[in-house]
């Protein structure tokens, strides 16, 4: 949701046009979060001032009216090297304003541009320093909550001139409320270029010639001129081999500002992941990170780790396919692989997640189990609580983030919630995941990105490892996240001897998962043909009950995301309060239907919806004969058998391919649907 990418280089020489691409194309890495409008910010010629380009549109709009501009000659070259500049960019997902070029970021303070800010989040008290600064002059031209931060940096500089940029971000902070990542650019501190977040991620990506003297980053206080550590050295620093280099030697630095790491990948790996009231400010190319005082985090660590990230640049691109929702359904057979891989060893039939091993005793004896996420990461609780229930005969409750929080549901020391985000960054769960820090429960993390804000801030918990995920609408992530909490439902019945049959064939069917999956994406051709059928009607229901009824809604859920019609996922225990009364002739039912004890009533629910005159469509296992029989002349997609916690693996990547060919066919963007976002920071 919204996109965040800038880049700072110092003392290292870059041509105006090189700039430019690394901004533009930092945007369309992101373009995946969905987005509306975009904006980039660049030096005029010869630092006498600051350009401000904005487009309604696609990031490829923002690059063709660049072009028109810059190449009439009346900034100057478009080969005029640079050795110190910095440019913010931004695509934006609409909350306050439509999508127009005037509420586009970056948002600027004055029309000489002397503060400029790109946003991620909502500022939930915009109105009130909106009223504040309106009484002292400042005029607003944009619909922005975003508008405010600019004017109020603007503002809290004039009063004091002697302040430095850093300073004046952080007193600007200071005065918001709500979720935030921001990204500062001033004409007044060419050169410089300052970021802060609050509940909205943000990182940095470091690119240095030189060997980086240490793998961390000090961090500071306001209100002490010493880190904890006692330490008078507050910049990032670079070495030849051993030693500090001092400054005057080699000292070109490239620094890259992003909300994800997928942006900043193809130039460097080293990135340091901020935290929420970090302000990372360079300054003669030194990177420094402060915080407004200790008491807003008294757990936050002295420094900031540079990680290595392990994404690959081929991970985040289409390769052979002509869009990445359709490479990453085919991926799936290696990424239920890769979530396995190291943790499941098949001949000794042991599991071990090494993110949660030294929690196992507790889980043990806590009380109840939460399974809390929104859409997607919802069913994936939905898919596997049964299973849960089964090895462990505890009680699992499944909530929505949204509606947990509503309720103000009553949270106790000795429950274990689990926190279910592809993205780690879902403003819902993670507030959910405050509020039951707040109650002391154990809290576990399921996520699919390292060092997400979810990953930081629960107690333990397990990285699915399914690759970057670019396509909005959910696939691998999906199944990844289940087969992740099988392993968990696997471990913690690994004491008990009466469950060890059932252990083993789920173990079994774990081994045979990646098979399985490859033979259900051969069946492309035949969905492709039923898509033709179905992507003209208005409606369409999903009908399943047991381990299916998370693929009734899961399915239901990509239909809707990727060809905007209308769709329901239903119980099909509850088609006879209610539903029935849809049926008929014209309407579209595909239900799900494989062997397993609860066969025979979804078997009724069938011929009750025969006997209306209804034409289901059925997701049925390969050899079933008898259901063939019972509802002869009805479309049949046939999935292997399998254990029945794993069928709905099996069953969702029918109707992840039926939604993607639909949606090719009706014309919609299958990577970017229209509305959505794939990482939702605000509420």
């Amino acid at each position: 949701m919204c996109g965040i990418f800038a880049y700072l280089n110092f003392l290292t020489p870059k041509t105006r046009k090189e700039i430019l691409d690394y901004l533009l194309n930092g945007l369309q890495r992101l373009e995946y979060r969905g987005y509306d409008s975009a904006g980039l910010s660049i030096d005029r010629h010869l630092n006498n001032g600051v350009m401000l380009f904005k487009k309604q549109g696609k990031v490829a709009a923002l690059k063709a009216a660049l072009i028109d501009y810059l190449e009439d000659g009346c900034e100057g070259s478009y080969e005029d090297i640079l050795n110190c500049h910095v440019g913010i960019a931004h695509t934006r997902w609409a909350t306050h304003g439509p999508p127009n070029e005037i509420n586009s970021h970056p948002q600027r303070s004055d029309p000489e541009n002397n503060f400029l800010v790109v946003h991620n989040g909502i500022i939930t008290n915009y109105q009130d320093i909106k009223k504040y600064l309106e009484i002292h002059g400042h005029r607003f031209e944009s619909e922005t909550d975003t508008e405010v931060v600019a004017k109020l940096a603007a503002h809290i500089y004039s009063q004091n001139k002697e302040l430095t940029f850093r300073q004046v971000v952080e007193l600007t902070c200071q005065q918001l409320e709500g979720a935030f990542a921001l990204v500062f650019k001033s004409r007044y501190f060419p050169g410089e270029c300052v970021a802060s977040r609050r509940g909205s991620p943000l990182l940095v990506g470091i690119k240095t010639k030189l060997r980086l003297a240490v793998n961390h980053v000090p961090v500071f206080y306001s209100k002490d001129t010493k880190s904890r550590r006692g330490m008078e050295q507050n910049t990032l620093r670079r070495e030849t081999s051993t030693e500090f280099t001092p400054l005057g030697e080699d000292h070109s630095t490239e620094y890259f500002f992003s909300s994800d790491a997928s942006a900043v990948v193809e130039h460097t790996n080293r990135v340091i992941y901020l935290e929420d009231d970090d302000v990372a400010a360079i300054h003669n190319g030194n990177l420094s990170i402060h915080r407004i005082s200790r008491s807003m985090d008294i757990e936050s660590p002295d420094w900031r780790e540079i990680s290595t990230t392990k994404l690959e640049i081929q991970q985040i691109m289409k390769g052979e396919y002509s869009s990445f929702m359709l490479k990453e359904i085919f991926e799936q057979p290696e990424s239920v692989v890769n979530t396995m891989r190291g943790r499941v060893n098949f001949k000794n039939e042991t599991v071990v997640l090494g993110g949660i091993k030294d929690f196992i005793p507790d889980i043990r004896r806590c009380r109840r189990m939460l399974l809390i996420g929104c859409g997607t990461s919802y069913h994936t609780a939905l898919a596997t609580r049964q299973l849960l229930e089964e090895l462990t005969e505890l009680p699992v409750m499944v909530d929505l983030a949204s509606d947990f929080l509503d309720r103000k549901t009553p949270i106790f020391r000795d429950d274990v919630c689990f926190f279910i985000s592809q993205s780690g960054e879902t403003a819902d769960t993670l507030a959910a995941l405050r509020y039951c820090k707040s109650k002391g429960s154990l809290n576990l993390g399921i996520t699919n990105t390292v060092g997400s804000s979810i990953s930081r801030e629960t107690d333990c918990g397990v990285h699915i490892n399914a690759g970057p995920e670019i396509g909005v609408a959910s696939t691998k992530g999906y199944t990844s996240q289940v087969v992740s909490l099988v392993m968990f439902a696997l471990i913690m019945s690994e004491d008990r001897l009466s469950l060890q049959p059932r252990r083993s064939e789920i173990i079994s069917g774990l081994e045979n998962l990646s098979e399985h999956i490859k033979q259900v994406l051969q069946q492309d051709t035949i969905i492709s043909k039923l898509a033709e059928e179905l992507f003209q009607k208005r409606s369409l229901l999903v009908m399943g009950r047991g381990y299916g009824y998370a693929t009734c809604l899961e399915g239901a859920l990509k239909i809707k995301e990727l060809t905007y019609m209308h769709s329901e996922g239903i119980l099909a225990g509850e088609l006879k309060h209610g539903p029935l009364a849809l049926v008929d002739e014209m309407l579209p039912i595909i239900s799900i239907i494989t062997r397993s004890p609860v066969y025979d009533k979804c078997m009724n629910a069938i011929l009750q919806v025969t006997a209306r005159g209804g034409k289901p469509i059925l997701i049925c296992e390969e050899g079933d004969t008898s259901t063939e029989e019972l509802v002869p002349g009805s479309t049949y997609i046939h999935v292997p058998h399998t254990v029945d916690c794993l069928q709905g693996i099996l069953t969702i990547i029918p109707m992840q391919m039926l939604a993607y060919h639909m949606a090719l066919l009706k014309g919609c963007n299958v990577d970017c649907p229209r509305n959505l976002a794939k990482s939702v920071t605000v509420e």
